[in-house]
């Protein structure tokens, strides 16, 4: 059983735009917390960071 969490970037302010996270030695899970029930995205470690620096390059 994975142990969600609110990720630290989605504070007060960002409305509804909550993201969950989900982390073990070997992999990271990513879900909208507003639908838990629905599809997740999952990682395997070594990518995750690589994928969230490309995210955050490509923000305007």
């Amino acid at each position: 059983m994975e142990n969600w969490r609110k990720s630290s970037y989605s504070g007060p302010g960002d409305g509804d735009a909550c993201v969950e996270i989900a982390d073990t030695p070997t992999h990271v899970s990513v879900r909208d917390s507003k639908t838990p029930t629905r599809a997740t995205l999952t990682f395997p470690l070594p990518v995750f960071t690589p994928f969230i620096e490309i995210l955050t390059n490509g923000r305007s």
